[in-house]
């Protein structure tokens, strides 16, 4: 099988260095558009299965946040799996696969089946046949089920090895991050240049042009989420999304006024407007 680069998302460089204000705005505009992708989704029963990847404290779970936070609960899913069963350890691949979208369904996956080409080779919790299986394996797995109509996205959220310090320290003085941090998120730091051979092997081996990894430097978590979202709905095919312009004006809202007794109210928000509309109605009552 040829190998194939992965994915850059160099392509999404005006989004370098934004400041706050302006992340906001744009989040907002990108989760608008993430709605009106998961309407089309439900819609035409389409399967999205999006999985993200990354170390410890590189932002998987904090974009996985941001992503749903206005999107129809009932149709997603956010699938974060423990420690593996030994059954399940050994039929890894049927053990992701009872998690995968029903029609109408987008499931997020904060960490994946590549625990296995990861975390666990690094750690020693598989074994090397294990490892060996599944790499030979997972793509021809992957792509079985995207011919059978899964839309598969792998995002991989790379931070640096400074950054990923500084995130723990927060973590452990922050009431309400401690739990985040474990003993053994410092015993896996430990084996950072292991677990970077393990990546590279996975970024070369499991990567196709219809299943490729999409690397996102997390170091900036605000460039991150953004650069994640553009991603997806660029990704996805759906028509709305062609109208989408990044970074563009916000349109204004409508304002209203309102005159009573004489009395006028300018620059009202549409339940203003309508408050002081049945309050009126009340009073000539």
């Amino acid at each position: 099988m040829p190998k194939y680069d992965f994915v850059k998302s160099k392509f999404f460089n005006f989004y370098r260095n934004i400041d706050y204000p302006t992340y906001k705005h744009e989040k907002e505009a990108l989760q608008i558009e993430l709605l009106k992708m998961q309407h089309w989704v439900v819609e035409n029963k389409k399967r999205v299965a999006i999985v993200f990847e990354g170390r410890d404290a590189a932002g998987k779970g904090s974009s996985i946040k941001r992503f749903i936070e206005y999107m129809m609960p009932k149709d997603l899913r956010v699938v974060e799996l423990g420690i593996p069963t030994p059954s399940e350890s050994k039929y890894w691949f049927r053990r992701y696969e009872k998690h995968f979208p029903k029609p109408g369904e987008i499931v997020f996956f904060d960490r994946s089946w590549y625990n296995r080409a990861m975390i666990e080779p690094t750690m020693g919790y598989c074994k090397k046949s294990q490892y060996k299986y599944f790499m030979s394996k997972v793509l021809d797995w992957e792509e079985k089920h995207i011919n059978d109509g899964l839309i598969l996205i792998k995002l991989y959220l790379s931070v640096s090895k400074e950054t990923q310090l500084v995130r723990f320290q927060e973590r452990i003085t922050n009431p309400l991050k401690y739990w985040k941090y474990s003993k053994n998120d410092e015993k896996v730091r430990e084996y950072w240049d292991v677990l970077t051979k393990y990546k590279e092997q996975m970024f070369e081996r499991t990567s196709s042009v219809k299943s490729p990894w999409v690397v996102i430097g997390s170091n900036n978590k605000l460039e991150a989420r953004l650069k994640a979202m553009l991603y997806v709905l660029t990704t996805i095919p759906h028509d709305d999304w062609k109208k989408f312009r990044p970074l563009s004006k916000k349109k204004t809202r409508t304002r209203y006024s309102k005159t009573i007794e004489g009395v006028q109210f300018k620059n009202l928000n549409y339940r203003q407007f309508k408050l002081l509309e049945t309050l009126q109605a009340l009073y000539d009552a």
